[in-house]
């Protein structure tokens, strides 16, 4: 990965006017923020820049207005929890103006309404950027979630103004880089999921770059139906035969061996906690499904996960939203914290499952990173340059 400019290589910006892209997308009900994950994320870039005499004006989205107003979408709403996290005031503003923003006392905090409202948002239409690039002196992303979209907050900006990572943009960065960028060998990639056909190109970059690929979720059933294996009425896309097989086979020409269980939990019906048997994968009946992987196989994980420096996380190994199918997830992420609480391993993390998984299995906490990013997650393990990434190089 190129080297980018970060919140370091600023000089003195007392008074100077500071666009940042964030990311205040978050869930909400009954008019209140009900997960607030995102808006902590971007608390020390937020901090920095107001303590550092910035004027801070947010640039961010909220749901899909498709280019027009409505007021169901307005991050009027996110601003108090906003204000509540920073233990600052922070102000709605909803058009800006240079006079509005003159007007700002240095070390304010102003969050512009939702970017998405305009057409020209999604369009990345250079008049909109040259426009919005006008109310500001530089430009900093901290938002890595939506930086696979070249728009105008995320990548139009970045022709009219200096561009820097913000603080939790440089901490994903900085993760990935120590991920699949210049990792410590052996690396392990965990791929789960229901269908190989998500995830196509995550796996075929995925085996040119890692010495173990481990496949769970509905994904390795498909893999096992690949190989011969009768998987019942098991969730399989036995279209996908030929793509599997290409994608061992080229597994093999890079020397990355692929993992796939050999002792599996199946049951009748998917439900919870309904009767289950653990059984060798060519034991499993024509009216069962395979619904997690085996305690045995889940051992076999361990061992490997113990040889490997670095292990990157994406998708769950079983049904585990659904008890008992959450084992093979839980012991396998417990795992990779405790090597990682060791310090003999980097493991990194994410996708929106995938965070959920590791919150379930208590193990999220001591990842050395998990990424709250979804598609740009994805994107990314695939191999992609991401558009909001690459404006930020030197």
């Amino acid at each position: 990965m190129t080297a980018f400019k970060t919140l370091d290589d600023l000089g003195d910006i007392a008074g100077q006017r500071a666009l940042v892209r964030v990311d205040l997308n978050v869930p909400m009900a009954d008019g209140a923020v009900t997960d607030d994950t995102r808006l902590r994320a971007h608390v020390p870039t937020i901090t920095e820049l107001s303590d550092a005499g910035a004027k801070v004006l947010l640039l961010a989205h909220f749901g899909r207005p498709k280019g027009e107003y409505r007021p169901e979408f307005s991050l009027q709403q996110v601003v108090p929890a906003l204000s509540d996290i920073l233990g600052r005031d922070v102000i709605f503003m909803e058009r800006p103006s240079g006079q509005a923003i003159a007007d700002l006392p240095n070390g304010a905090i102003a969050v512009i309404e939702n970017t998405r409202f305009a057409a020209g948002e999604e369009k990345n239409d250079p008049q909109m950027a040259k426009m919005i690039a006008s109310f500001g002196d530089f430009y900093v992303n901290d938002a890595f979630s939506v930086s696979h979209r070249a728009h105008m907050s995320t990548e139009g900006l970045t022709h009219h103004l200096p561009a820097y990572a913000g603080r939790a943009m440089q901490a994903e960065l900085d993760a990935l880089e120590a991920a699949l960028g210049n990792p410590e060998h052996p690396v392990a990639a965990v791929v789960g999921g229901a269908k190989v056909s998500t995830k196509l190109d995550v796996l075929e970059h995925l085996v040119t770059k890692v010495d173990h690929l481990i496949i769970g979720g509905g994904m390795a059933n498909t893999f096992l139906a690949a190989r011969g294996v009768d998987v019942g009425k098991s969730l399989c896309e036995h279209d996908l035969t030929d793509t599997v097989i290409a994608i061992l086979e080229a597994a093999d020409a890079a020397d990355c061996t692929v993992h796939l269980p050999y002792d599996v939990v199946v049951a009748k019906e998917f439900a919870a906690n309904p009767p289950t048997r653990t059984v060798n994968v060519h034991e499993v009946a024509a009216d069962e499904m395979i619904l997690d992987i085996g305690p045995a196989a889940v051992e076999a994980l361990a061992d490997v996960l113990k040889t490997c420096r670095t292990l990157v996380w994406n998708g769950p190994l079983g049904a585990f939203e659904t008890l008992p199918f959450d084992a093979a997830t839980v012991a396998l992420a417990q795992t990779a914290a405790a090597l990682t609480r060791e310090s003999s391993l980097v493991s990194v993390a994410g996708g929106g499952d995938t965070v959920a998984a590791l919150n379930h299995a208590g193990a999220a906490d001591d990842f050395t990173f998990v990424s709250t990013a979804g598609g740009a997650f994805l994107e990314w393990m695939e191999g992609k340059e991401l558009p909001g990434v690459k404006a930020l190089t030197k």
